[in-house]
């Protein structure tokens, strides 16, 4: 089926003053009012801004640049590039587990942030992308940059809640959430998943969850709720939720040692350090917080 931009539009669009609930109104507020320093002086190397993190070997060496020469800036600027590159290692990886598309094909970004993985997946595949986030703030940013790009024909952004989206079932060839799942139910998020991906489709998630061989969440976890106003799903949930919408795991890849490197060299990038760092490298070294890929098929 060919999805025209009439179709993505026409639907009645859930949007944070139609929601329910207090809660998807609070973290509205949280996004449209956020202009932290790791998410905008990343991104603007490149244009391509991510609301993630990062994965890979990190090059030391950008900590060394004002040695004996004091060059604090030229230091600052090594850091934040080179966290951007695992930023950019990590949407790279998401992308190349969406399957083969072509550029006919329509693909979900599920909470999409400022709009970077939508770019990613259109400049590598050529495809179509619909980016959702419950931010109008967010969504207006991403459509300047796909404009920017001159890709706004391929490349689209809507404030629209991702638990009910309004677009067509069936229209799209691939999904995914890029830690965005702990803000919503799994079984509320893979039901409009699956019900967006055609059969065979492919759905991919990137995703901080707690260990349940460790327990129940533990101290750090809940720093990192508490945080983000968010609420961290255990890992056995994912695999539950998918089984019951529809989707089956296809690839899991356990991404924490991968991840740990970006929170070490983040934790001492002094201009762009949260308050965070150390409840994630706690969490990571002590078992209790996992970070995974999983890829899954609609069937």
């Amino acid at each position: 089926m060919t999805v025209t931009e009439a179709d993505t539009t026409a639907a009645p669009v859930p949007t944070q003053a139609t929601c329910q609930s207090t809660y998807p109104a609070r973290v509205a507020d949280y996004w449209n009012a956020e202009e932290n320093p790791v998410n905008l002086e990343l991104g603007k190397i490149d244009d391509l801004y991510h609301h993630h993190y990062g994965v890979g070997d990190v090059d030391w060496s950008v900590l060394d640049d004002d040695r004996g020469r004091g060059d604090t800036a030229r230091r600052r600027d090594r850091i934040t590039a080179e966290l951007h590159r695992l930023e950019q290692a990590q949407a790279d990886l998401l992308a190349s587990h969406l399957g083969p598309l072509s550029p006919a094909d329509r693909v979900f970004d599920a909470g999409c942030g400022r709009g970077g993985g939508s770019v990613v997946a259109h400049l590598r595949y050529g495809c179509h992308a619909d980016g959702v986030t419950i931010s109008r703030k967010q969504a207006d940013f991403a459509h300047a940059q796909a404009r920017k790009r001159s890709i706004d024909d391929k490349v689209r952004y809507h404030d629209r809640n991702m638990l009910d989206t309004g677009f067509p079932s069936g229209a799209y060839a691939a999904s995914w959430n890029n830690e965005s799942t702990m803000y919503v139910e799994l079984d509320l998020l893979f039901a409009e998943h699956a019900r967006l991906l055609r059969r065979g489709g492919r759905y991919v998630t990137i995703t901080g969850c707690f260990n349940d061989a460790y327990g129940r969440a533990s101290r750090e976890v809940s720093l990192i709720n508490a945080h983000y106003i968010c609420d961290i799903h255990p890992r056995s949930e994912y695999f539950r939720a998918m089984a019951r919408n529809r989707l089956v795991p296809v690839h899991v890849q356990d991404l924490t040692a991968d991840t740990v490197p970006y929170w070490e060299l983040r934790k001492q990038a002094d201009h762009l350090v949260t308050g965070i760092e150390d409840a994630f490298l706690s969490a990571y070294e002590n078992g209790s917080f996992q970070y995974l890929l999983i890829a899954a098929d609609r069937v």
